[in-house]
């Protein structure tokens, strides 16, 4: 055996093509990385000026470049040697551990030691002249790529990075970095002695007056741009002047020669105004990681929500990421990895009937939309999270998936989050500068908290707006009160009694048609619940009848198999197969008899129907799931056997969307779970109960609405609904049950069949 012998890691050049111009997307994140460099070195302002430019921005030959200059601390000879030429130098990350912040308390962002890579996205020839404090001197950098292709070729051979040089030169008394005039904006300003110039030509990029003005928004958001008193306190009055980031200032100047080019704002003020008076839910709070939970204020009013709370894990959002193949919930054994963090949500109502208080015209609309949620880490933003383009939350995938309405939209919700390097050290850039890297649990934890919460928002106080603005407009009143056909009774009345017969005519033909109508939307109504009855037993029983046929298949494939050997079959073997497939055809004929019950054809006639009869037959829908999810069934008769008047049709839909609540509530939940019905033959109720998590006292007033739901994707919103539409026609009543009549700690409901009026 040969001696080993070591060998050393020999880059070719082309890995600077792969750190700079095909790692980082494009010219704007590049032109972040450097500006990012210039907010670590504590500078006030970053002058970027195109040269040799026409007025849109286009190059106009070879000669042109873009210049970068700023007033930061400049490098020193040491760092430029011993850091700035070694590629992943840990010089930022070390640094970072005995001093996290700058002389102006910024928490340093850098820490790869790759982003001066990025000056190969936007040119090849670059020339650095810095000047570092205290120093009279400046020193020049030149690296100059520009004769070489992406692939660094000489010829058919490649050549090692370091083969190519980058010249030092030290100019002893500055004549760039110096005492002088220099323009910034409107304003002129004696210019420091520190900092860097960056030029750079032979641009790579082909650029635009549009390309310019998007990189400059984007320039500007790097900081935060919500108004830090607006989000202390949601009622506060905006003080357009001064705030807490004019003791740091970090300011953006953009030329074109000597041109100064103000790109227009970004209306800021307009926006914060907006969402000061015209957000349907101003939000703000934090996630507590250790105490796993939740505490915001949502319009002022404070809350807390678990981690484990049923509002959460209810939520599919929720159960896709916390919930093992066995639906127990991780939470219960394990913290987040992403740590804590802070957020602020503004929620718009964009309908075009929002009430007053809420509607946007259509240039606010526009601008709420052109923000999304800004990720900030220690006030710097994480690109590219808050452009209009991107989804890092996936609200937009989900939505187009799962289910539009079950999510809020993109477009409604402006706000930010905060987190920093030392709350969150999993959640780390990636190299590419575009995000958050996919490591391990943090990433993916911290993306499914706030889809949770923001999930939940949409279910719960959203769901309630939509709610309560639908019973305010006028027109719901109106068909609720039949005042239509109240003032049509009025009016026929008075022209009856003023002898205007044709008018009479007339309007009494106009009441049949509106009557007519109305039987018609009715009629219509009745075969939407009818048919999500016929859904939900289909959905309840569809597990069984699949195992049933199944079965019966491979038995008779058996047989046929047999049959086709040409050989004797015993007949005493033959009889019990074919018994066995005759019982299971037998449970699958008996199943669909009870779900032809519910269609409409057995819906018109009303009799005595004993309600434990039907409550069996729900049992044979529910039987295999109950079973599969050890919840314990108990039927508690009192006194003489319930009996209502009614079609079997309308009890089973009852019992169905009860037990569908039910079962979904106690799925996955701590044992014991259980299921109890109350049958109260003297007192004409029945209560049904589950031991979930119950009702809270905020949702009650919505619980029988259409289309609210706590179930997150999962629920339909319709059941409670339908189960009182049903009930009211029969003049009977369901109610969240009374103190006294509750039997479970969890949901519990009262079904009363006591005609409405009857003692």
């Amino acid at each position: 055996m040969t001696r080993a012998r070591k060998l050393k890691f020999k880059p070719y050049a082309r890995l600077l093509t792969m750190l700079g111009d095909q790692l980082i997307k494009n010219e704007r994140v590049a032109l972040v990385e450097l500006i990012k460099n210039a907010y670590d070195a504590d500078a006030s302002w970053v002058k970027v000026t195109f040269e040799g430019f026409d007025v849109d921005f286009r190059a106009q030959g070879a000669h042109a470049r873009i210049i970068i200059e700023d007033d930061g601390l400049g490098m020193t000879l040491d760092v430029i040697e011993n850091h700035w030429v070694n590629p992943a130098t840990p010089m930022k990350l070390i640094g970072k551990k005995s001093k996290p912040r700058t002389a102006k308390k910024r928490v340093i962002q850098g820490e790869k030691g790759i982003g001066r890579f990025a000056l190969l996205k936007i040119g090849r020839n670059i020339t650095i002249t810095t000047r570092p404090k205290r120093e009279a001197g400046e020193y020049v950098l030149n690296l100059d790529v520009s004769a070489f292709d992406e692939n660094f070729l000489d010829g058919d051979e490649g050549i090692f990075l370091d083969d190519l040089r980058i010249s030092l030169s030290e100019v002893a008394q500055a004549e760039v970095i110096r005492r002088k005039k220099i323009e910034l904006g409107t304003a002129v300003e004696q210019r420091p002695t520190h900092g860097t110039r960056i030029e750079i030509g032979a641009l790579a990029g082909i650029w635009s007056r549009d390309k310019v003005a998007k990189v400059y928004e984007d320039l500007v958001r790097l900081q935060s741009i919500f108004d830090a008193g607006l989000l202390k306190d949601p009622n506060a009055v905006v003080d357009t002047g001064a705030d807490e980031k004019d003791a740091d200032p970090f300011e953006l100047f953009i030329y074109r020669d000597n041109a100064y080019e103000p790109f227009a704002a970004d209306r800021r003020d307009v926006l914060t105004e907006l969402m000061r008076t015209r957000a349907a839910f101003k939000i703000h709070g934090e996630y507590d990681e250790a105490g796993k939970a939740f505490h915001f204020s949502i319009n002022g009013k404070a809350q807390t929500i678990g981690l484990l709370d049923p509002r959460f894990t209810a939520l599919p959002v929720y159960r896709a990421q916390f919930r093992d193949q066995a639906k127990h919930l991780l939470l219960e054994d394990r913290i987040t990895a992403c740590g804590p963090f802070k957020f602020s949500f503004y929620v718009f109502d964009l309908n075009q009937d929002a009430v007053t208080k809420h509607r946007l015209d259509g240039p606010d609309r526009d601008l709420i939309k052109q923000h999304r949620i800004y990720l900030y880490r220690d006030g710097i933003r994480v690109y590219p999270y808050g452009d209009p383009a991107d989804d890092w939350l996936l609200i937009d995938v989900r939505r187009g998936t799962v289910k539009a309405s079950e999510f809020l939209s993109n477009d409604q919700v402006v706000g930010m989050v905060e987190i920093s390097q030392a709350d969150n050290p999993n959640l780390r850039d990636k190299t590419s500068r575009e995000g958050l890297v996919d490591v391990g649990n943090a990433t993916d934890d911290f993306r499914a908290l706030l889809q949770t919460f923001l999930a939940w928002v949409r279910k719960d106080p959203y769901d309630k707006l939509l709610i309560q603005d639908k019973k305010n407009r006028t027109d719901v009143a109106v068909f609720k009160g039949n005042h239509v056909e109240r003032s049509l009774e009025d009016l026929n009345k008075a022209i009856t009694e003023g002898n205007t017969s044709d008018a009479a005519e007339k309007l009494s033909e106009a009441r049949k048609q509106y009557k007519a109508e109305r039987r018609y939307l009715t009629q219509r109504a009745e075969n939407s619940e009818h048919l999500a009855g016929v859904g939900l037993s289909v959905e309840a029983a569809s597990h069984d009848l699949m195992l049933g046929l199944s079965s019966a298949l491979r038995k008779l494939d058996a047989l046929i198999v047999q049959a086709g050997r040409k050989r004797p079959i015993d007949p005493e073997l033959l009889h019990p197969e074919l018994t066995s497939v005759r019982g299971m055809l037998s449970f699958v004929e008996a199943q669909m008899k009870d779900m032809q019950q519910l269609f409409k054809s057995t819906k018109q006639r009303r009799q005595n129907v004993r309600v434990a009869d039907v409550l069996q037959k729900v049992q044979r829908f529910y039987g295999a799931m109950l079973q599969k999810e050890d919840i314990d069934l108990e039927v508690v008769t009192v006194g003489s056997p319930l009996v209502a008047n009614t079609t079997e049709a309308v009890l089973l839909q009852l019992f169905l969307n009860l037990f569908d609540n039910a079962t979904f509530w106690l799925e996955g939940r701590k044992p014991p779970r259980k299921i109890e019905v109350l049958l109260d033959g003297d007192r004409q109720i029945m209560v049904f109960a589950d031991s979930g998590p119950g009702f809270r006292d905020d949702d009650i007033p919505y619980l029988f609405e259409a289309f609210f739901s706590g179930k997150g994707e999962d629920g339909r919103g319709l059941g409670l609904y339908i189960a009182r539409q049903l009930l009211d026609r029969h003049e009977y009543s369901i109610e969240v049950s009374s103190r006294q009549d509750r039997i479970l700690p969890g949901a519990n409901l009262t079904i009363s069949f006591v005609k409405g009026g009857e003692q």
